[in-house]
């Protein structure tokens, strides 16, 4: 689609505004409505000015002007609003150069891509995510002085057998980690996720699946397509956009969080990956499961860099409370074929076309332009390097005798020190100007202040270790 299509698309569909959409530093969109008498075809040549002061981790007050340049490729008519609003994705450019602003997630995972293309490595990278997510009746928290306290509320939760409920309790629902994948009423999202997958196609994503995933009190997931890099990124951001609007809509709230409950399963986005040259998949081969050398490399690549790529793959504090041992987290940093303990798998495939590896340690608190970009940053280090992963690992990791257990590495165990494995490993995210340090270093001190947050608030289990003492 051109600036062409898009206003004969606002014309046929009678848009009366035009909502440009970005995304910030931590991964959240924001967005500015115009009303459509505002908006011309140059816009897609020239942009729409705005102030990026207010953005956190972006420019100060005094260098505040950017502009916003809507993707016309990315257009899709909004489910939500009242009036007819046609969305565009956005590139956040520097006036001063018209150049993708360095900090600038959509930015950056541009410029990935055409990094993999000045390498000759290959043309295309495949990435296709799988962002978990709970859907809840009702959630509360507050932190103050007083106290500090969260709620979860869920019909669905297997905590709730002896709540009463309008209608009665009807005890169908799923145990803990008993949600894959029982029938409806012990599914009782199966309705709302059906609604979230048909908003999602009349945005021209395209879906696979969705089902109710493992953890009890509504952990769902949807399946979509994989898509090269930038457009799977707006997709995801996408999906996440219509996942929250939908459950909102059915009186409900949907969460992204990696581990909003204790004592079961964690959301995770397993992320699958492919490098293609000369529409020809590179990963295809005759080694182990079927890979490519070049496959092998990449992986070595990830495991090698894995630590930093916490840092943005796993970017909340909360996201170390599912990288544990026992709640299907992959902590060890391993590879291996169908075996979902290692933290990289190669799934099975019919046809080598689709051949790919999974990286299954991010979670999807991460920003997707950021998350795509940097494994395949890491990836392609590994190929250039020749970095090879060593022997793969099909025995389960979650229960390796002690002496082998020591010898595999695992991924961080929180955020601060994910955070200053970036700081000592990122050479490889800055090659060809994909990741800036100046980008790196705002990174980690915006990073920095969740850690430090977190670090100065009293936990109530410490209430529960401490106050008899």
């Amino acid at each position: 689609m051109n600036a062409q299509d898009v206003m004969k698309m606002i014309q046929e569909n009678e848009v009366r505004f035009v909502d440009l959409r970005f995304t910030d530093t931590r991964g959240k969109e924001q967005h500015v409505g115009l009303p459509v008498s505002a908006f011309e075809e140059d816009h897609f040549e020239h942009g729409h000015p705005f102030d990026g002061s207010s953005i956190a981790g972006w420019k100060g007050i005094q260098a505040s002007d950017m502009i916003l340049m809507p993707d016309a490729a990315s257009a899709y008519i909004d489910p939500f609003f009242d009036e007819t609003t046609l969305v565009l994705a956005c590139d956040v450019i520097e006036p001063s150069d018209g150049k993708g602003y360095d900090r600038d997630p959509r930015s950056i995972a541009k410029r990935a891509e055409a990094y993999l293309k000045s390498t000759g490595i290959g043309d295309t990278a495949f990435f296709g995510p799988e962002p978990e997510f709970f859907i809840f009746d009702a959630v509360e928290w507050s932190v103050d002085m007083s106290g500090v306290y969260s709620k979860i509320i869920s019909e669905e939760a297997a905590w709730s057998t002896a709540d009463k409920f309008e209608g009665g309790n009807t005890g169908h629902r799923p145990k803990v980690k008993g949600g894959y994948f029982p029938v409806p009423p012990v599914d009782s999202l199966n309705d709302i996720r059906a609604a979230m997958v048909l908003a999602l196609e009349a945005a021209g994503i395209p879906v696979e699946v969705h089902h109710h995933e493992v953890a009890n009190a509504g952990q769902c997931e949807i399946g979509t397509k994989f898509s090269t890099l930038t457009k799977r990124a707006d997709w995801t951001q996408t999906l996440k956009y219509i996942v929250h609007n939908v459950a909102h809509q059915y009186g409900k709230t949907a969460t992204f969080m990696p581990k909003p409950i204790v004592g079961d399963n964690g959301s995770g986005m397993h992320v699958h990956q492919s490098i293609w040259k000369d529409g020809q998949n590179l990963f295809a081969g005759n080694g182990y499961a079927g890979l490519s050398e070049t496959a092998l490399y990449y992986i070595g690549g990830i495991i090698k860099h894995a630590r930093a790529l916490n840092a943005i793959t796993n970017p909340a504090t909360n996201s170390y409370k599912r990288l544990v041992p026992h709640y299907e987290a992959p902590t060890k940093l391993a590879y291996s074929a169908r075996n979902r303990s290692a933290s990289i798998r190669i799934p099975y495939v019919a046809n080598p076309k689709g051949r790919r590896i999974e990286s299954r340690f991010p979670d999807p608190a991460a920003n997707p332009y950021l998350c795509f970009a940097a494994l395949l940053m890491a990836g392609l280090d590994g190929i250039q390097n020749k970095i090879h992963p060593g022997d793969p690992a099909d025995k389960n990791l979650y229960d390796l005798p002690p002496e082998e257990d020591a010898l595999i590495p695992t991924v961080c165990t929180s955020l601060d020190q994910a955070l200053e494995y970036l700081d000592k490993d990122r050479e490889f995210l800055t090659r060809g100007g994909v990741f800036s340090n100046d980008f790196i270093d705002a990174y980690i001190e915006l990073k920095m202040e969740e850690v430090n947050r977190l670090r100065v608030t009293t936990h109530p289990v410490e209430f529960d270790l401490y106050y008899s003492l």
